[in-house]
């Protein structure tokens, strides 16, 4: 996905923090319930958008996760890579799974931008 806009959703919107942070945000809804998500927090680093972290919802796809069977998780990035994947949640449908995404970034924020701004020789804001 890296910088370029997720897979076409529904609804589309960025949040900017800051000139080098901002959370990106894609649904796709039928019949009123949330059928593909992604919660993206994003760093500009050499004039580029890079991912931090990523919770996602897409059950067709074959790199997506389906939070109704495995459960929320966070995929965590470092130099363009995924990096590796944490548990963030149990199972649960995916309205709520993106509340929660949304929420666990909200809580995490700095952790995850610290960390990054550390792995990539950053100095804090």
């Amino acid at each position: 996905m890296g910088a370029e806009s997720p897979r076409d959703y529904d609804r589309e919107y960025t949040k900017p923090l800051s000139d080098s942070l901002r959370i990106r945000i894609g649904f796709s809804h039928s019949r009123g319930k949330v059928i593909r998500f992604v919660v993206q927090l994003e760093y500009r680093l050499e004039s580029s958008w890079r991912e931090v972290v990523r919770y996602d919802h897409d059950p067709v796809s074959d790199f997506g996760h389906d939070v109704t069977e495995e459960g929320l998780h966070i995929d965590i990035y470092r130099n363009g890579e995924k990096a590796r994947s944490e548990y963030v949640a149990p199972p649960m449908p995916a309205d709520l799974a993106l509340d929660r995404a949304e929420d666990h970034l909200s809580k995490n924020l700095e952790g995850f931008v610290k960390r990054f701004e550390s792995w990539h020789g950053i100095n804090s804001r």
